[in-house]
């Protein structure tokens, strides 16, 4: 996602709900960059509940941050997020401070390695949403599981939609799931976790 030369601005993207409804995060022309639409995100925080107050998510590939800031947004107590591209992270760092998001933590870093060596349960929300092109998505998936708690969720997007047959070996079930033009998102959890529990007690 690492472009040579200056950083310029193309548009905008806002924060949906929370504290900090309708405020703006600036989204780089960087390569690869393609923030969560806002129809998606709204959808997103429809199945978890709105309210995510003393959660501990993780933002894999915050990119412009729209969705760790969307946690913060709605209670969560730790938000951290993860971003390779320096420009990107120093807007991110640069947001954080003008809405005096303490909560959230941003690091520089390759997603996958930093998932690979955190501890294990740690987080009640993983959000992945890898560039397209770059082959992340089972690496990904792999890196992740270990890092939900018993109940947590993982949020994946990807060009195509994943089925169960295809999560099942990376020991996920799927909750949910929905398209917006050319992207598919989908809400999981351990497999474990899902297959014991009532239809009616999934993700509202």
């Amino acid at each position: 996602m690492t472009r040579g030369g200056a950083p310029a601005m193309s548009h905008e993207v806002r924060i949906v709900g929370g504290a900090w409804k309708r405020s703006k995060l600036s989204v780089l022309d960087r390569p690869g960059l393609r923030p969560t639409p806002d129809r998606v995100r709204e959808t997103l925080f429809n199945w978890l509940g709105q309210d995510l107050t003393g959660w501990r998510c993780l933002d894999a590939f915050a990119g412009s941050g729209a969705l760790g800031f969307e946690c913060g947004s709605r209670g969560a107590s730790e938000v951290v997020l993860l971003e390779r591209d320096p420009a990107l992270v120093r807007e991110l760092r640069a947001s954080q401070q003008r809405l005096r998001a303490n909560m959230l933590r941003i690091e520089q870093a390759d997603a996958v390695t930093w998932m690979r060596q955190a501890a294990p349960g740690r987080f009640e929300l993983v959000c992945l949403d890898p560039p397209f092109d770059a082959g992340l998505f089972e690496p990904a998936l792999r890196a992740a599981a270990p890092l939900i708690s018993q109940d947590g969720f993982v949020y994946l997007e990807a060009p195509s939609a994943w089925t169960g047959d295809a999560l099942a070996p990376l020991g996920y079930a799927l909750n949910r799931q929905g398209r917006a033009g050319a992207v598919h998102f989908h809400l999981l959890q351990r497999a474990t976790t899902l297959a014991g529990m009532p239809a009616e007690e999934r993700a509202p």
